[in-house]
This record gives structure tokens, sequence and C-alpha cells, in this order.
């Protein structure tokens, strides 16, 4: 009888350590105090006024934080969602000011192509003008993550201004909401992580593309391996890092946009232990 009631006991107390190790190991999530809004734009303009012509197409959808307790943290997480979308020359407007210069900006500079169009009729005698007239952009950003003090966000640009293609893009940006501040490598990551996060990274391509030695990407569109580093394109989330190499970077056009997701647990010690996203790796 003894026995039985040892025997009991003995698997409460391993059951009872085994739920213990799963609490201590756990991380509760927390939605951020923040709130966002969006504007939305949708404009053609066609050259010389005349719908019959060529046109420029242009589409935009900005999310931006609107709410937030600490409004001095709020403007600086304002003022890095316009920098990081339009540009140094529009930080200092608010979200509509930069939405709308920036527009004025886009049309503008389509116009600019008027002299040549009329040059082009002139010499065409009446055949169809060369397509390369027509341009278009589309861009938008996506809350990508939004808890614990962490806010990751993306933005992606698909344009066309004449040429064999359009040419797409995404940028990842990752704040700390504590400082209102963008968190870079260098704040996550000791000194001299780059060799042996490059590595990782060029592993995992590999991986991606189900080949065994890392050389052999080289024959299926990527430029040299040795020369593919981390980027500062990254987003964070609970589960871990995620890098973006846009079109051109690392790989030929026809590769197109390349994302590798890293876990924590395998640059657990590539990472400061007073990192801003340490409570999420550690």
């Amino acid at each position: 009888m003894k026995t039985n009631i040892f025997k009991s006991l003995t698997a409460l107390a391993i059951v009872s350590l085994f739920l213990y190790g799963c609490k201590t190991n756990s991380r509760s999530s927390v939605e951020n105090d923040i709130s966002f809004d969006s504007i939305i734009v949708d404009k053609v303009y066609h050259l010389l006024e005349n719908p019959e012509n060529p046109s420029c197409s242009f589409q935009l959808k900005f999310s931006y934080p609107v709410g937030m307790k600490d409004k001095k943290i709020l403007s600086l997480v304002q003022e890095q969602f316009i920098n990081d979308y339009f540009g140094d020359n529009y930080t200092d407007l608010s979200p509509k000011e930069a939405v709308s210069h920036y527009t004025e900006d886009y049309i503008a500079s389509y116009k600019e192509l008027e002299d040549d169009f009329k040059l082009e009729i002139e010499r065409s005698n009446g055949k169809p003008v060369a397509a390369w007239f027509s341009y278009y952009e589309m861009s938008n950003n996506e809350i990508e993550y939004n808890q614990n003090n962490i806010l990751s966000y993306s933005i992606s640009f698909n344009n066309y201004t004449g040429g064999a293609h359009g040419a797409h893009s995404t940028l990842h940006h990752v704040i700390d909401l504590k400082t209102g501040k963008q968190i870079t490598e260098e704040d996550i990551f000791i000194e001299n992580f780059q060799e042996q996060l490059a590595q990782i990274l060029v592993d995992k391509i590999a991986t991606l593309n189900e080949v065994q030695d890392v050389k052999e990407l080289e024959n299926i569109g990527f430029f040299s391996v040795d020369e593919i580093f981390p980027n500062n394109n990254f987003m964070i989330d609970d589960t871990g890092i995620t890098y973006a190499f846009n079109e051109y970077e690392i790989a030929a056009y026809v590769v197109g946009l390349v994302e590798v997701h890293i876990p924590y647990k395998e640059i657990e010690y590539l990472i400061r232990k007073d990192s801003p996203i340490a409570h999420l790796a550690f």
C-alpha cells in the first residue's frame, strides 16, 4: 500500500515539475497601447490631361499611429512612420500633409514627361506611342507585430517607370515603444555579429531552396554567397527575426523577394542581454 502511495506521489511530483517548467518558459503577449488610422489615395493622371493619352496610376494606403497615452512617444513614432514611408523631405509634415505632398510630387514628376511625349507624337506619324509612357506606383504599409512594447511594420512598393518590368520592394521596420526609437541590428546583437549571422542566413537560404552546398545557390540566380550579409531590413515577432532581401540585392530579378526567418533559439548567443528584444528572445 505504501509503495503504491509513494509511486503516486512521485508521479504527481514529476508532473508538477513539468508543469512548473513549462510556465517558467512561457511568454505572455500583451497588446500595445497604440491605435492607428489610414489614408487611402487612388489617382490617375493622363498626359496633357487627355484621357486618350498614356497615364500614371497612383495608389497608396498609409497606416499611421493616432492614439497612445504617452503623447511624446506617439509623436516620435508618427514621425518615424512618415520618414520610413515617404523619406526625409516629408518628416516635418503631418500624416495628411505628407500624403498630400507626396502625391502631388509624384504627379508633378510624371508631368515632366509631357515635353518628351509631344516629341514622340510628332515623330510617330499617327502610330501608337510607346507604352513606356504609362507609369504606376502602388504602396502600402502593414502592422506585422504589435505586442510587448515592440512594433514591427512593413512597407511595400510596386512601381513602373518604363523598361522591361516594374520594381518591387519590401522594407521592414521595428520600433521600441518604450523610447519611440527604431531598433537596429546594433541594438540587438553583440559586437562583431555580422559574419556569424551571415552564415546562418546563407544556410537558411540554402535550406529554403533545397540545395546541399550553399555555393549551389549561385547556379539558381543568387549572386556570390560570400557577399550575403545582414542588411538591417528585418522584422520582429514572438518567434524570432525575419530578414528581407529585395530584388537584385542578393539575387537576380527572377528570384524575387527573399525572406528568411530565424527562431530566437538559434541566435540566442548573438543577442545582447540588454537588447530591447531580450524579453522576447530569452
